[in-house]
C-alpha cells in the first residue's frame, strides 16, 4: 500500500502523524509524510519518505497577513505535485492540514482525517467545543447549551463559506455540510475514549486511542529520596514567562515531595530558583519518566495529557490557552485529575492542589484503569488497521 500523510508542523499535530507513519512503515507500506522540514530526520528515521510542506501560519499576523483559507489554496497547488508523484492508495491529513485533502480529492484518492485531540463536533446536550465545560445534567443545563446552537452554527457556516471559496479557487465544487474539511470516508480521533463525552457516533468516525511519538531523549533522574514524585511538564509552545513552572517550584519547595520539572527548551527570561527537593532539566523523555511519577502537573496540551494517562498517572491540569480548557474539563469529568484555573494560579494554589491530588485515591485508581486500557489498545495499531481497510475498500471500488 502507498500512503501519503500530511500534518501541521506543531508538535501536537506532527507527533501523532509520525506515530501513525512509523506504524504503517513497520508493516511494509510505502509511506510519504508531508510536514514541516524540522521533522525530516524523524520521518526518515521512522522509515518514511519526506516531503516538505508549505509553512504558513494557521492564524494571520500583522507580519504575515495571509488568511487561513488563502494559505490552504496556495498550499494545495504546492502539495498536489508531491501527492501525485507518490501515487498513493490513500491519503491521511491532519485536521489543520487541508491541502493534502483537497489535492487528494483532485486526484481521486481516498482520504481519511486524523484529529489529534478530542472530537470537536458538537452534539445534543453538549457544550460548545473549547469552552472547558461539561455536558448538561439538568433541563436548565440543556436549555443553556441549546442557546449556543445558533451562534455556533453561524460560525460554522462562515467557515464553510470560506472553505467553499478555497475549493472554488482550486477547481472543486462546494460542499453543503458543516465541518466540510473532515473526511466523509474515515475520521480517526486520536484520544482516549474515557475523555469523550457520551454521544451518538457517526459510522465513519472512530476513536482509536492516542497516537504518541516523541523525539529521542533520555529519562530524567529525579531528586534522591522516596517521597512522592511530582512531574511538572510545561507546554512547549505556551506560557513564555514560565508562570506555571515558577509557581510549582515555589509552592512545593517545603512540601514532602520530590519535584522533577522541565523548561522544554524555552530558555527562561529570568532565573528560576530551584529548591532543594527539585530538579530542573531542559528536556526529558515523558515516555520514560512519567511511569515513575505519582502526579503530573501540566498545562494539559492533549499530547502531554494522554501520555500521562496512558502511563496510569493522574493529572493536575492548569489550562492556559487553546484547547487546554477543554482537555482540563475532560480529565476532571473522567475522574483522573483535578483542574486549577489559570487566573487562580500561584504558589499557594499549586501547593493546595498537589496535596489534594496526591491524597485522593480515586484519581490514582481511575488513572491506572485508563493506563491499563491504553496498554491493551495501542492507538497506532488501530489507526493503521483502519487506514489499511480504507485503502482496500478504495482499491476494490476501482
Amino acid at each position: 500500500m502507498r500512503c501519503f500523510l500530511g500534518a501541521f508542523g506543531q508538535p501536537g499535530h506532527a507527533f501523532p502523524m509520525l506515530a501513525l507513519g512509523r506504524e504503517l512503515a513497520s508493516r511494509g507500506h510505502d509511506v510519504t509524510l508531508e510536514t514541516w522540514s524540522r521533522w525530516r530526520s524523524a520521518a526518515e528515521a521512522g522509515g518514511m519518505r519526506f516531503a516538505p510542506a508549505p509553512e504558513y501560519p494557521v492564524f494571520p499576523t500583522r507580519e504575515r497577513p495571509l488568511q487561513p483559507y488563502e494559505a490552504v489554496a496556495r498550499a494545495t497547488t504546492q502539495t498536489r505535485p508531491a501527492l501525485a508523484a507518490a501515487e498513493p492508495d490513500v491519503v491521511v491529513h491532519d485536521i489543520l492540514t487541508l491541502a493534502p485533502a483537497l489535492a487528494a480529492e483532485l486526484q481521486g484518492v481516498a482520504t481519511a482525517t486524523l484529529i489529534p485531540h478530542v472530537y470537536p463536533v458538537g452534539g445534543p446536550g453538549l457544550p460548545p467545543y473549547s469552552m472547558g465545560a461539561r455536558p448538561a445534567r439538568t433541563r436548565v443545563g440543556r436549555t443553556l447549551w441549546r442557546a449556543f446552537d445558533r451562534p455556533v452554527r453561524h460560525g460554522l457556516r462562515v467557515g464553510r463559506d470560506q472553505l467553499n471559496d478555497t475549493r472554488r479557487r482550486v477547481g472543486l465544487p462546494p460542499v453543503s455540510r458543516l465541518f466540510g474539511g473532515l473526511s466523509t470516508e474515515l475520521v480517526m480521533v486520536a484520544t482516549l475514549p474515557q475523555l469523550e463525552y457520551p454521544r451518538a457516533w457517526p459510522d465513519h468516525v472512530r476513536v482509536v486511542g492516542p497516537l504518541m511519538w516523541e523525539p529521542a531523549c533520555d529519562a530524567a533522574a529525579p531528586p534522591p529520596g522516596n517521597a512522592p514524585l511530582v512531574l511538572v511538564a510545561t507546554s512547549t509552545a505556551q506560557d513564555p514567562e514560565h508562570r506555571l513552572l515558577r509557581a510549582a517550584l515555589a509552592g512545593l519547595a517545603d512540601e514532602p515531595v520530590r519535584v522533577l520539572a522541565t523548561w522544554n527548551g524555552r530558555l527562561p527570561m529570568r532565573p528560576l530558583p530551584v529548591p532543594a527537593n527539585a530538579r530542573l532539566v531542559e528536556w526529558m523523555s515523558y515516555a520514560a519518566t512519567m511511569p515513575r511519577c505519582d502526579l503530573v502537573v501540566c498545562h494539559v496540551g492533549h499530547g502531554t495529557l494522554v501520555r500521562a494517562l496512558s502511563c496510569g498517572r493522574p493529572v493536575l491540569a492548569v489550562p492556559h490557552v487553546g484547547d487546554m480548557a477543554e482537555n482540563a474539563a475532560r480529565v476532571s469529568w473522567a475522574g483522573a485529575g483535578l483542574r486549577l484555573p489559570w487566573p487562580l494560579l500561584c504558589a499557594a494554589s499549586v501547593r493546595w492542589a498537589v496535596r489534594r491530588a496526591l491524597h485522593l485515591d480515586r484519581l490514582h485508581v481511575r488513572a491506572a484503569e485508563i493506563g491499563a486500557w491504553a496498554t491493551a489498545h495501542p492507538g497506532p495499531a488501530r489507526a493503521a488497521d483502519l487506514v489499511e481497510d480504507l485503502a482496500a475498500r478504495a482499491t476494490a471500488a476501482t
